[in-house]
């Protein structure tokens, strides 16, 4: 939802920078690898602490790489399978360090055992929601859903609320109850998304499972030897003996 009215705008906005990098002969794959490292390193450094303002500032900083390594492969025209496949691993790896560092967090001096079970739930239901479209699509299916709560819906919600829940201002005590609310808010979303996932890739591959049946009949009626074509060519060959 967020990718069809936010890529545009930010793509303009980082393409400066995009084109900066690559005259100082930057690759893509480094600002890929930096920017997943940096992410990493805010999440499980500042979050197990409880320094989520601060955390959360340090990883959108290092976030937006994943728009910008996209940005510099399409100036440079070097889209290719492998920038894809790295890309999508370090997402992968990216966002599975946010959560793990929240975790730890209510594993520790948050000390909240449900709300450490819910941000592992949401580490993996965000890796399975991935799977599942990426798992379609390998086996020729288009998987026309998006879904409830996509990647960067899981990172908006996520990062906002949990960087204002360690924002103070003027003496004003910590929002706590927004990162449980977020944690909430992604665990159910991901769960529909992933039933929206599932239901759709059932319902193209029975689709597609019929469309196959159909062809595999057609072609057998068409083959040359099959039963109608023979019990036409007796017929004929009989008849013939008839007339003679």
């Amino acid at each position: 939802m967020l990718n069809k009215y936010a890529r545009a705008f930010f793509t303009r906005v980082f393409t400066p920078l995009a084109a900066l990098l690559i005259r100082l002969r930057v690759s893509p794959d480094v600002v890929s690898l930096v920017g997943t490292g940096g992410v990493m390193a805010g999440a499980l450094v500042f979050y197990p602490r409880g320094e989520f303002f601060w955390g959360t500032i340090v990883i959108t900083l290092f976030v937006f790489s994943d728009m910008i390594d996209g940005n510099m492969a399409r100036q440079l025209g070097r889209s290719s399978r492998w920038g894809a496949f790295l890309d999508s691993t370090l997402d992968r790896l990216a966002d599975s360090a946010i959560f793990a560092g929240l975790a730890l967090w209510y594993a520790g001096r948050g000390d909240d055992l449900l709300l450490c079970g819910l941000a592992m739930f949401c580490l993996a239901s965000g890796q399975v929601v991935s799977y599942t479209k990426a798992r379609g699509e390998s086996i020729g299916l288009p998987v026309r859903v998006n879904g409830l709560v996509e990647r960067s819906e899981r990172l908006v919600i996520t990062l906002v609320l949990t960087g204002l829940s360690g924002f103070t201002l003027f003496g004003v005590p910590h929002i706590q109850v927004l990162l449980p609310v977020a944690l909430w808010v992604v665990g159910v979303g991901s769960l529909v998304t992933l039933v929206q996932r599932v239901v759709t890739v059932r319902r193209e591959s029975a689709e597609a499972d019929l469309a196959d049946a159909a062809e595999a009949a057609r072609l057998e009626a068409a083959a040359p030897g099959n039963g109608r074509t023979a019990g036409t060519t007796e017929d004929a060959q009989g008849n013939g003996g008839e007339d003679r």
